[in-house]
């Protein structure tokens, strides 16, 4: 299952850059702007109590099956808790800084990239974990339509009754996730331990 799961973590590793482009920078706007925050808090609500296979009608509707749909399936599935933990990473930063930081008369910019990211990197890490973790089952559960990778893999072992296929996939993809989590909460560890 080695090319099945190489599509599977390209699918995984191209969603989450795009989720990250798309949320970082709303994040950033909604934790300055209150009023952003509680337009895009109840459309979070939502995209987060939806169940995952929902967002794939409506991208096989518009863009039939294959890993197109699929991507922006995961992509419209890993945005939500990046954005979140993003605006609450940048909400909690303690105010004294940021007064510092205007005493000082740094821009928005700097105070942004000197003070608030290093200051809320503790919880934009966790924000990436869910991201990783969240596309990862999203691209497990595009096989439904024909996304190729692993989950293409345990759908088709599932149809044909094929036990032993289907009990190898499973294996793979909770491998899969252990691995990612891992390496993901590692990564924390080593810049949380960097920052000090």
């Amino acid at each position: 299952l080695w090319t099945a799961s190489m599509q599977t973590i390209a699918l995984v590793l191209v969603a989450v850059v795009i989720s990250v482009a798309i949320a970082f920078p709303l994040g950033i706007l909604a934790a300055r702007d209150k009023r952003l925050e509680r337009a895009l808090r109840p459309v979070l609500d939502v995209m987060q109590t939806v169940p995952p296979w929902v967002y794939l009608i409506p991208a096989v509707i518009f863009f039939s099956l294959g890993p197109v749909p699929a991507l922006i399936a995961t992509v419209v599935y890993g945005v939500p808790p990046m954005l979140r933990l993003t605006t609450l990473a940048l909400s909690q930063v303690p105010k004294p800084l940021l007064e510092l930081g205007h005493a000082l008369g740094a821009t928005r910019g700097t105070i942004l990239r000197k003070i608030e990211l290093p200051s809320a990197k503790p919880t934009l890490l966790v924000g990436l974990n869910q991201c990783i973790l969240l596309s990862l089952a999203m691209v497990v559960l595009a096989g439904m339509v024909g996304a190729g990778g692993i989950g293409f893999e345990l759908v088709g072992s599932m149809k044909l009754f094929q036990y032993q296929d289907t009990a190898t996939c499973i294996v793979v993809i909770i491998a899969m996730v252990m691995v990612a989590d891992t390496i993901s909460t590692r990564l924390r560890a080593w810049i949380q331990k960097g920052a000090r």
